[in-house]
């Protein structure tokens, strides 16, 4: 009987780790807004070397500009509910400025070929989840063993 309760409260557990919620949809949304930011800022940073990848940035933008738009919506309509519509922008504009001037000065562990590399791979694909599986890799401070980009 014991065995039939812990199985039953292992299972429930799982169930509720696996079922996504508005906070875990909030911050992939928020996630995919602040890897579009670093791709664009740091492509602007490395435009006028060998390694300019401004036009491997546009092709990303324009192949994902769906998944980016809805992620900007969604992100925006938490912070609306949470914070109010003046608050909301507020949250929104520091998101941006951080991120502006985190990868402002270059990324952490990326240079700029390496970079336009990840864009030019991340251009290929529409699929929207790639985009939160790529933030979730690039968006720390060093990369994670096993990962998809961390190899590069």
């Amino acid at each position: 009987m014991h065995f039939k309760k812990t199985m039953a409260a292992a299972a429930t557990a799982a169930a509720l780790l696996m079922t996504p919620t508005t906070a875990s949809a909030a911050s992939q949304d928020e996630q995919v807004r602040k890897l579009d930011i670093m791709l664009m800022v740091t492509s602007l940073r490395c435009r006028m070397g060998s390694d300019d990848f401004q036009p491997q940035y546009r092709k990303f933008s324009a192949n994902h500009i769906t998944a980016l738009n809805q992620a900007a919506r969604r992100l925006e309509s938490g912070l609306v509910a949470r914070h109010g519509k003046k608050g909301a922008k507020r949250a929104l504009d520091r998101i941006s400025v951080g991120m502006a001037n985190q990868y402002g000065q270059g990324h952490p562990w990326l240079g700029c070929a390496e970079l336009k590399e990840i864009t030019e791979d991340l251009s290929k694909t529409k699929d929207p989840a790639v985009l939160t599986q790529a933030a979730d890799e690039l968006l720390g401070p060093a990369p994670r063993s096993g990962g998809r980009w961390a190899r590069r």
